[in-house]
């Protein structure tokens, strides 16, 4: 008989101390879905990392349906808006004393260490790119871009008559252009204008042959103010 009380109790504190062990482990490894959330009536939860929010009561706000946005209720989502990071104001604030930047090194000292464009000695970017001999690179070289009118454009402009690009755009002769001056050249159709006189920033030789060959004239345009310089 006291041994089998004895058994008993045993069997009894050994129960008892299985399902002590067991809800420790269970409250020491919450799940992350035990974390303090917000729900809106849709279903859909999200993380509360502000703990000045945790417990408010955020029910009305989270009733998108019934309630009205103004200025003094709207409010970033939960986890949206991140603290910036305060650097050189002590270890507690994580970028203190160094500020990231390592205790030695050239790169650790004050003011900017090197000018744009050093890469330790080695030769840099700019320099080992090649350089294009006879390209309008330079200072004092500027190279000309010239919108292209073709020759074939002038056809519908009528005998006696002067053209230039403001003339041949009104009657839709052409399209516009992001180009200032206008350069006239020969195109693939033949060019049956006569008796015209073209005004442009300049002409090929060939489209100036053309011209004058069906009793045209050429006149050459001032680039900044658009006056007629000569007469080619």
């Amino acid at each position: 008989q006291p041994c089998k009380a004895a058994t008993m109790v045993r069997i009894v504190l050994l129960l008892a101390a299985m399902a002590t062990t067991t809800a420790a482990f269970s409250s020491s490894f919450m799940p992350r879905s035990a974390i303090s959330t917000v729900s809106n009536g849709s279903g859909m939860t999200m993380k509360i990392f502000d703990w000045k929010r945790r417990q408010a009561d955020e029910t009305e706000l989270n009733n998108v349906e019934d309630t009205v946005w103004t200025f003094d209720n709207i409010r970033a989502a939960p986890g949206a808006r991140k603290r910036k990071n305060r650097k050189g104001r002590g270890i507690a604030a994580g970028q203190g004393a160094t500020c990231g930047f390592g205790m030695r090194g050239q790169k650790s000292r004050s003011g900017r260490p090197t000018r744009p464009g050093f890469e330790g000695g080695q030769q840099p970017l700019y320099r080992r790119l090649p350089k294009f001999v006879g390209r309008p690179m330079g200072p004092g070289h500027s190279k000309k871009m010239y919108n292209i009118i073709k020759l074939e454009s002038l056809n519908t402009v009528a005998a006696g008559t002067t053209c230039n690009f403001d003339s041949l755009f009104d009657s839709k002769a052409i399209t516009k252009s992001k180009h200032v001056m206008q350069k006239v050249v020969v195109g693939k159709d033949d060019f049956t204008a006569k008796d015209i006189t073209v005004q442009a920033h300049a002409f090929t030789k060939t489209a100036r042959e053309a011209i004058e060959a069906n009793g045209g004239k050429c006149e050459l345009l001032k680039r900044t103010t658009g006056e007629v310089l000569v007469e080619a």
